[in-house]
């Protein structure tokens, strides 16, 4: 399951020589440790400690993602552990078929009112309504765009999109007369130049955990810097190919061979020295069908690698765009290209954010027939159908089935509604000799199931799931099931609503799905790792919001193996009163650190201390409850600087 996935599956976990030490950090080592928890003993001091302001917000102290703008800055950079908060920590899932399989694929290009927005804060905004992107299933690869010189995909994009099997590739533009003259600067001279540029993009995306670039220079280019582009490129290419396994380096179609800045709409011997040297030509967007036409003779077998370039903002004179750009699309499915959809953010930006919802399922409602899907390949697949935004946090493809599965589905019936029935339906595939339970298959055929659920869990479970078979107080009932498999993949997922007693006169209900997971029975055998041991860095305090109180932060960093665990929820404790011991969520990360940004806590008094203490809860992939005995704990004493009480 390696994929796009590089060396060291913690974001928190250090590089080897890669990493330099971060610039003015304190950190704290701990005083004492006992069972997972970690005790610290901190002085209060107003004195100001700023931070790195390219990986940290300069209001807020809050980690960001961020850009490269000069050559100067690409050349210098290196990175320290103040990066880890920007290392994408989901490896990119396996799929089916393949990303290189023949078919034609689909490229969305982000572009997003040139970039890093609310999606720059790693650990979320106070946004209520953000642009978010969740067809995923419909696209192959995404590029985050801007017009920055070197554009780092925001480590949240690069997660989700890994999440569902989506390569993620950067952008490396130059544009306009400061572009020429930085093309002049590493493309004109000898090659250690160009090389150098090379390796600097091969190790940011290495380092940050990204599948490639798009190079796009939009500028005209002397002979001698024409003459060696090609040169780059396949550098870049061989770069990559070293340092990120199955990464990707696509040209647009821009300059010519001559150096000359004309946009051809097509491929053609004009530009082609470009295709042969990357992995795909994404083209200008004020194309006609004869130019698709040509295009065939030029591609040969390489059609799927011709990405025809489609401006959702149908400016110019091109084919569709907005709620018609399924016509362009059908025009290069016609000729069997792949397609490359420009600035889907369209829906949001011109259309509003009032109905984003609504239109955003209209645009790709329209195309989906023409976008074919790929399906993620491996288990555990969990989800609770959540797109990242919103006011509030709610708690409660074919797969290769192993022997045992362990199914979950999470709903609510709005309404008591006795007659109504809930059931979980699966489809198996034969991959051989299928059975499922005492059942045997029909070869090729799909074969439907509906399992029975648990009455109750066994024993080396129910300390792990909680609440199979049972309703909450909310009313939400959860279902657990257990299938034994033989040489079977499994297809799909239903669930199934019906009356226990047929009737003729309708009846309405309304039934809310929380979550499904398939799981390996088997793996939740498995031992858990230790509790997580914390430790605590950048500490800084200052006066309010409110009286008697402090504001503080912190990052809390921790090492847990990242294969277990598809994120950590964070929650401290007893900075509140009259309920100092009630859990408050902070927040999620999906590395091994997180910031505590501006977290209010009582004043202590003269000569006296106060403590507040931090929690990480580790989410396994099975979803597995995990027991507050093996959660992460940082007990923080703070006190004025003549206090001398011990915790």
């Amino acid at each position: 399951m390696d994929g796009g996935r590089r060396d060291g599956a913690g974001s928190g976990e250090k590089r080897g020589s890669e990493l330099e030490p971060a610039a003015a950090k304190r950190s704290f080592l701990p005083a004492m440790e006992s069972q997972g928890t970690t005790v610290l003993h901190e002085t209060v001091s107003y004195a100001p400690h700023p931070l790195p302001a390219r990986q940290f917000d300069q209001n807020t102290t809050e980690p960001i993602s961020f850009y490269l703008s000069s050559l100067e800055e690409l050349l210098a950079w290196k990175p320290t552990s103040d990066d880890d908060f920007n290392v994408a920590t989901m490896p990119l899932a396996n799929r089916e078929p393949p990303l290189h399989s023949k078919r034609p694929r689909t490229l969305v290009c982000h572009d997003m009112k040139n970039g890093y927005l609310e999606d720059r804060f790693i650990q979320g905004s106070a946004s209520r309504d953000p642009y978010v992107f969740y067809h995923w299933q419909h696209i192959d690869i995404f590029v985050y765009f801007s017009h920055h010189l070197v554009t780092i995909p925001p480590v949240t994009w690069a997660n989700a999109a890994h999440r569902n099997s989506v390569s993620v590739l950067g952008t490396f533009i130059t544009e306009w007369t400061s572009g020429g003259q930085l093309c002049e600067a590493f493309l004109a001279g000898e090659a250690a130049a160009y090389h150098a540029v090379a390796v600097q993009l091969g190790r940011i995306a290495h380092f940050y955990r990204f599948d490639g670039w798009l190079v796009n220079i939009e500028n005209t280019l002397s002979e001698a810097a024409a003459r060696n582009l090609p040169l780059f490129l396949r550098d870049l290419r061989e770069q990559l190919r070293r340092d990120v396994p199955g990464g990707l380096v696509l040209w647009y179609d821009s300059v010519l061979q001559s150096g000359e800045l004309q946009w051809q709409n097509e491929l053609n011997e004009k530009n082609r020295v470009f295709f042969d040297a990357c992995d795909g030509l994404f083209t200008n967007y004020n194309w006609k069908e004869e130019h698709l036409e040509r295009m065939g003779a030029q591609a040969g077998e390489r059609l799927a690698d011709v990405y025809v370039g489609i401006d959702v903002f149908a400016r110019g004179e091109v084919v569709g765009g907005g709620f018609e750009t399924d016509k362009a699309l059908h025009l290069i499915r016609k000729h069997g290209f792949s397609a490359a959809i420009f600035a889907p953010g369209w829906v949001y930006e011109h259309l509003g954010k009032e109905n984003f919802l609504h239109n955003e399922n209209r645009f790709w409602g329209l195309l989906a027939e023409l976008l074919p899907t790929h399906s993620i390949s491996t288990l555990p697949f969990s989800t609770c159908f959540c797109l990242g935004m919103g006011t509030g946090r709610f708690w409660a493809g074919q797969l290769p089935a192993p022997p045992k599965l362990f199914l979950s589905l999470l709903y609510k019936l709005e309404e008591k509604l006795p007659e109504v029935a809930v059931a979980l339906e699966l489809t198996t595939r034969d991959s051989g000799s299928c059975h499922v339970g005492n059942v045997t298959a029909l070869p090729g055929l799909v074969t439907r199931h509906q399992p029975q659920p648990l009455p109750t869990l066994p024993p080396h479970l129910s300390g792990l799931l909680s609440g199979c078979g049972r309703q909450s107080t909310a009313g939400w009932m959860r279902r657990c099931y257990k299938l034994e498999l033989r040489d079977c993949a499994l297809h799909e997922l239903s669930l199934i609503l019906s009356r226990h007693q047929p009737g003729l006169q309708e009846r309405r209900f309304s039934c809310r799905l929380g979550e499904i997971q398939v799981l390996d029975a088997d793996s939740l055998h498995s031992s858990l790792p230790p509790a997580p041991s914390l430790q605590a860095s950048q500490v800084l305090w200052h006066k309010g919001p409110g009286t008697d109180q402090l504001s503080l932060s912190l990052t809390l960093h921790w090492s847990y193996p990242h294969s277990q665990a598809r994120c950590f929820r964070i929650h401290c404790q007893g900075r509140e009163l009259p309920q100092p011991a009630q859990l408050q969520l902070l927040g999620v990360a999906h590395a091994t650190l997180y910031r505590v940004v501006g977290l209010a806590v009582p004043e202590p008094p003269p000569k006296e201390s106060c403590h507040v203490e931090f929690f990480v809860e580790p989410v396994l992939n099975e979803g597995v409850v995990v027991d507050r005995s093996r959660w992460g704990r940082l007990v923080l004493v703070y006190s004025d600087p003549a206090s001398t009480s011990t915790y």
